[in-house]
């Protein structure tokens, strides 16, 4: 699939009385002010009941990939994901090493593809796998100790157990959990309710029947509440102490792109333009909406100002580089996380008293240009094809950042007000998992060696 145009640079000074900067390309431009001014902004919440991807409109940059990825017609997670599932465990102990699991993994990978193209071949399908998927039941078994130690030294016996976990793929976690809990330690399951929160009406019908598969897992059924909503239109109090597990789910939340005047240091919020073609454009408006504006005022205060930008902190430096020719007169993007931030502000609101555990990942490979800048990448014929630009065609590529832990700790301290500590993946699961059950023969361990830029952070 053939992403859209890229684009990069900033034009010369705007125009009298301009009030946005529209982006270059490295190729001639259209100048596409007038639609700019005619053409109406709309957001991913405007976009929910349409089925067709929108043209002759204008959006922020983060209504653009909120509903290239969760559109309920169109959107990447609705209708394009296939979660990997390997079969049967890896019996880890019997493997040689770890090429040995990967070449075993490239194989279950062939054999599930195989039976899907048996019943319909795609070429374009978008299949992903999970550390859940990879390392059950161990995966899931770590995280069942954490919550079960927590739960018994500080919550037992005055409030039940309250799980609730946001984006739980195929539902794997989630029966992981509640098998060891009702093995281990059968008087606290008695106690355990499990709610997960889902967006994909595909993903709920999911979990809904990995649920009711086995008898072993049809045993958990009055323990567990699957809510087929996006927790950004959650307004239900829960008041009682609960846990909240996001694993792997921050890095799909939508970001707002800024650029800098070199001059002034000021941000400009990036506006993403579709013309009547379905062609991509970027605008730069120079004032923030209040979403952005109040992440960058919460950044600022919760950091005490120590963020890094993308540009140098040298005026000078500055100077020199603007002073050569075709220089653009703004920075780099950056990409903000302000869906982030609002997912802390439903905690605060709604959840008081939860415990938050989430995993994520602090660095990726292949991401565009910019800081703190996505990896845009989409799978045609078994392969990965990244690209360049997040302005793509709406729900056939996925678009992941990275979390900089170090500032989302402070932010999530500065909005909930709790404490948080954060961990390599490693470390976490050194602390938590039975790492002998996932050692191979040679004593390479993939669940410790895997995942090296994943991160871990708790609430304390």
């Amino acid at each position: 699939m053939a992403s859209r145009p890229t684009i990069r640079g900033a034009r010369a000074a705007p125009a009298k009385n301009e009030s946005n900067w529209q982006q270059r390309t490295e190729l001639f431009s259209l100048d596409l002010s007038d639609e700019y001014k005619t053409y109406p902004m709309v957001t991913a919440n405007d976009l929910r009941g349409r089925r067709e991807r929108p043209r002759k409109v204008k959006m922020l940059m983060r209504d653009f990939i909120e509903d290239s990825l969760y559109n309920p017609h169109y959107g990447y997670f609705s209708k394009q994901v296939v979660i990997f599932s390997p079969g049967e465990p890896f019996n880890f102990n019997t493997l040689p090493d770890e090429p040995t699991f990967h070449a075993q993994m490239g194989q279950r990978y062939t054999e599930f593809e195989d039976a899907l193209d048996a019943k319909k071949h795609d070429d374009t399908r978008q299949l992903w796998h999970t550390p859940t998927e990879l390392f059950r039941p161990y995966y899931g078994e770590a995280i069942a100790r954490y919550l079960m130690s927590n739960y018994i030294m500080s919550l037992y016996p005055r409030h039940d157990l309250i799980i609730y976990e946001m984006g739980a793929g195929r539902g794997t976690l989630m029966l992981n959990i509640l098998d060891y809990i009702r093995d281990v330690e059968p008087w606290v399951y008695e106690r355990t309710k499990y709610k997960i929160i889902e967006i994909s009406p595909a993903l709920a019908e999911m979990q809904s029947a990995q649920l009711l598969s086995t008898a072993a897992s049809r045993g958990h059924a009055d323990k567990v509440e699957i809510i087929n909503k996006s927790i950004f239109d959650w307004d239900q109090r829960v008041p009682s102490p609960c846990f909240f597990l996001a694993m792997e789910v921050f890095d799909n939340f939508a970001h707002d792109v800024v650029r800098y005047d070199l001059k002034t240091e000021e941000p400009l919020q990036g506006v993403v333009l579709i013309d009547e073609q379905g062609d991509f454009y970027e605008f730069y408006e120079p004032t923030l909406d209040p979403v952005a504006a109040r992440y960058v005022r919460v950044r600022h205060a919760a950091t005490q100002g120590r963020y890094p930008a993308p540009y140098s902190s040298s005026r000078t430096m500055r100077w020199l580089k603007g002073a050569m020719p075709f220089a653009p007169n703004l920075s780099e993007p950056e990409y903000l996380p302000t869906r982030l931030m609002q997912f802390f502000d439903i905690l605060e609101k709604y959840f008081p008293a939860h415990r938050l555990l989430t995993s994520d990942f602090h660095t990726l490979p292949d991401a565009i240009k910019g800081l703190n800048s996505p990896v845009v990448q989409t799978r045609f014929e078994r392969r990965m094809v990244p690209v360049t630009t997040p302005l793509v065609h709406q729900g056939y590529f996925d678009i992941l950042f990275p979390t900089d832990f170090r500032i989302m700790e402070a932010v999530y301290g500065a909005i909930t007000g709790k404490l948080t500590r954060t961990m390599s993946h490693e470390h976490f699961m050194k602390s938590w998992a039975y790492v002998e059950d996932t050692e191979t023969r040679s004593g390479e361990n993939p669940l410790l060696s895997w995942y090296k830029n994943a991160s871990v952070m708790v609430t304390v």
